[in-house]
C-alpha cells in the first residue's frame, strides 16, 4: 500500500485553461417532457432550499453529528466547495473548501461519500478522491493521482473493519469537445477500484484495478452514478448515454468487477439515469431509487432490491433536473421512516418524506420501521 498524499500539487497554466471545459462540452441537457412523468405519483416535497446559482450542486452524501442531528453534504462544483445543510429543516449550515489542490481544497468536486467519520470526495479536474474527517472536515489524505482521469461518482464498500473498497467512476472523454467516446478497450477502465486501510491517522491506499465491459450490453459509455449491494454483491452504475438509439439505463455488476448480463430494459429512463440509492429495508427486503432527469420534473424511478422489476415512480411539485439524491433511512424527528434527499435543478436542496413516499406507492411497510 501507498500512503494518501498530502503535498499540494503543482497546478500548470495549461490544467488551468482546461479546468471548466469538458463536462459543459460534453453535457446533454435534461429531456424537456411534460408528458414524461404520466404513472408517475406526485408525492410533495417536505422542503425545498432557496436556491443558489453559482454552486452548481452536484452530489449528496448524508451523515449524524454527535447531536443526533443529520447533515446533508453537497458537492458544489462551479464554487469548488462542499455546501453543509440541516437534514431537518434545510438550513444552509456552512461551506467547506475554496478552489485549490491542496489539503481540503477543492477542485471541481462531483462524487461524494460518508462511513463513519470519514468524507471521500472525488474530484474531477485534481483528478483525485479527497477524504476529509468530520465533524471539522480536517484532511485525511488522497489517493487515485496516478490512475484516476476525470472522476466522477463514488461508492463505499466495507471490505473488513476498517478497510473499505473504493468504487470511483472515470469517465475520460476524447475530442476538442470532450463528447468522444474512449476506444471499446478503453471501456475497461470505467471504474476503478481502491482499497483504503481506515485503521490509523494518515489513511493509506492500494490500487485494486479498473473495470468494465469491452463490448455488448454492458458496456459502461458516460458514467457518473454508482451504488452497491454489499448484503447482495451487487453494483447498479448508471450509463447517461443517449446517443446512435441508445437510452440511458442501469447496468449491474458484482463487486468484482464482472457484468452480470443484467441491465434495465430500454425505454426505462425518458431522460438520463442520474442518482442511484438502495433502500436496504431488510436483507432481501427493500428498493433501488434513481432519478430519471428531466424537466419539468424529475421522476423517481423505484425497482425491486433483488429482481430489478419496477415498482413505481413519483415526482415533487417542484423538483427538477436531479443529479445527485441521498437515501437516509433512519428515522429522525421530522422523518420517522426517513428521507429521500435531491438536488433540484442544480442550486438547491429538496427533501422527501419517506412515509409519504410509501403511502404513496402501497410499498412494503418494513420500510417505515
Amino acid at each position: 500500500m501507498t500512503a494518501l498524499r498530502l503535498l499540494p500539487c503543482i497546478l500548470g497554466l495549461a490544467l488551468l485553461a482546461a479546468c471548466t471545459g469538458p463536462e459543459q462540452a460534453r453535457r446533454t441537457l435534461p429531456v424537456q417532457a411534460p408528458y414524461a412523468a404520466a404513472g408517475a405519483v406526485l408525492v410533495e416535497e417536505t422542503f425545498v432550499t432557496r436556491p443558489e446559482r453559482e454552486d452548481e450542486l452536484d452530489s449528496l452524501a448524508t451523515w449524524v453529528g454527535e447531536d443526533g442531528i443529520t447533515r446533508v453534504v453537497a458537492t458544489a462544483k462551479s464554487a469548488h466547495r462542499l455546501v453543509v445543510f440541516d437534514g431537518e429543516s434545510g438550513e444552509r449550515l456552512r461551506e467547506v473548501g475554496e478552489r485549490g489542490r491542496t489539503p481540503g481544497r477543492f477542485e471541481r468536486p462531483n462524487g461524494i461519500a460518508v462511513f463513519g467519520e470519514l468524507v471521500f470526495v472525488a474530484e474531477r479536474d485534481a483528478p483525485r478522491v479527497q477524504a476529509l474527517r468530520l465533524p471539522d472536515f480536517v484532511p485525511a489524505g488522497s489517493f487515485g493521482e496516478d490512475e484516476l482521469r476525470s472522476p466522477y461518482g463514488l461508492w463505499l464498500h466495507e471490505a473488513a473493519p476498517e478497510e473499505l473498497d473504493v468504487y470511483v467512476t472515470d469517465s475520460f472523454m476524447y475530442g476538442a469537445d470532450h463528447t468522444q467516446l474512449p476506444s471499446d478497450h478503453e471501456l475497461g477502465e470505467r471504474v476503478r477500484r481502491y482499497r483504503v486501510d481506515a485503521s490509523g491517522e494518515e489513511l493509506r491506499a492500494q490500487f485494486l484495478g479498473a473495470f468494465g465491459a469491452t463490448e455488448g450490453r454492458g458496456r459502461l459509455r458516460v458514467v457518473e452514478s454508482i451504488a452497491g449491494d454489499s448484503a447482495h454483491g451487487r453494483l447498479l452504475i448508471a450509463d447517461e448515454h443517449r446517443r446512435d438509439g441508445d437510452s440511458s439505463t442501469l447496468h449491474e455488476y458484482d463487486l468484482e468487477g464482472r457484468y452480470t448480463g443484467r441491465s434495465l430494459p430500454d425505454g426505462t429512463f425518458v431522460g438520463e439515469a442520474e442518482g442511484v440509492a438502495l433502500w436496504d429495508c431488510g436483507f432481501d427486503r427493500g428498493y433501488w431509487v434513481a432519478a430519471d432527469q428531466l424537466l419539468p420534473h424529475t421522476v423517481f424511478r423505484l425497482f425491486d432490491r433483488v429482481s430489478l422489476a419496477p415498482r413505481g415512480s413519483f415526482r415533487g411539485r417542484v423538483t427538477a433536473n436531479t443529479d445527485g439524491i441521498a437515501l437516509h433511512a433512519a428515522a429522525t424527528p421530522r422523518f420517522p421512516a426517513g428521507a429521500l434527499y435531491a438536488v433540484h435543478d442544480d442550486s438547491a436542496l429538496a427533501a422527501f418524506d419517506l412515509l409519504e413516499v410509501i403511502r404513496a406507492l402501497g410499498l412494503d411497510p418494513a420500510c417505515a420501521r
